[in-house]
């Protein structure tokens, strides 16, 4: 059975990754700041929780101690994010850009790192960071598109560097395949003013399967327009195509 660990999962996107993860057999844990919501979520999902502040080294390293009982863990999922403040870039201030980042990017280095000698326990480990088109520099520069009429300074510039942190990752771990995925557009689930909307919110899909290619453990996270794969692989399999992968869609 496939352990799996996701960030953020009280409502949204992580809700509804952990859902149909749960669905296809996977043993998931949640982790949420806030921990009555947390329980609840994981509750209602059939997950179990643990409380982790993405912002907090030492609450990051607890929650890597109680999931030491585990023998492994096979898939991280960086779900965490926050927009961040809503003001005109002139107005913002480094203070406003370290708040997002603590969450978005610095969050990501701290729960990957605690979590990486579990996760080199599992014979085919993958990590998942979840980014933005408003973090591309092709679509927030393609003028066709909805990114490039927004303009969030903190929110993505934060997503900017989660991607090449994703890139980096993906380069300097061959142990693990590390991709980051793109949404697409959802429903306000984030803290603060939403940045995003569609009317028909969040619309992901979880699959298991195998491949010609002998990819394994393969999971599809969809949108309307977009379809990422999410795969994890033996270290033998593993080529140059699989390490940059992770900048597919930025």
């Amino acid at each position: 059975m496939t352990l799996t660990l996701i960030s953020g999962v009280n409502k949204g996107l992580g809700f509804e990754s952990a859902r149909r993860l749960i669905e296809l057999g996977h043993s998931v844990y949640i982790w949420a700041r806030d921990a009555e919501r947390g329980r609840q979520a994981a509750e209602t999902l059939g997950a179990r929780f643990v409380q982790l502040d993405v912002m907090d080294t030492d609450s990051v390293n607890a929650a890597a101690e109680i999931l030491a009982q585990e023998s492994r863990l096979d898939v991280l999922i960086n779900n965490s994010g926050i927009t961040g403040a809503h003001k005109p870039p002139e107005d913002i201030t480094v203070d406003d850009i370290r708040q997002t980042y603590e969450t978005n990017v610095f969050g990501i280095v701290r729960v990957t790192h605690a979590f990486l000698p579990l996760l080199r326990r599992s014979d085919a480990p993958v990590i998942v960071n979840v980014g933005s088109g408003l973090g591309s520099f092709c679509m927030v520069t393609n003028p066709e598109t909805l990114a490039s009429k927004v303009n969030t300074l903190s929110y993505s510039s934060s997503k900017s560097a989660a991607s090449i942190l994703t890139l980096q990752y993906a380069k300097g771990l061959p142990d693990i395949l590390v991709n980051a995925v793109d949404p697409g557009r959802l429903e306000p689930v984030l803290p603060g003013k939403a940045i995003r909307r569609s009317s028909s919110g969040c619309q992901c899909r979880c699959t298991d399967g195998d491949d010609r290619q002998g990819r394994a453990d393969r999971h599809f996270y969809e949108t309307r327009q977009r379809h990422t794969v999410v795969s994890s692989k033996r270290q033998a399999q593993r080529t140059e195509a699989d390490v940059y992968r992770a900048s597919v869609l930025f």
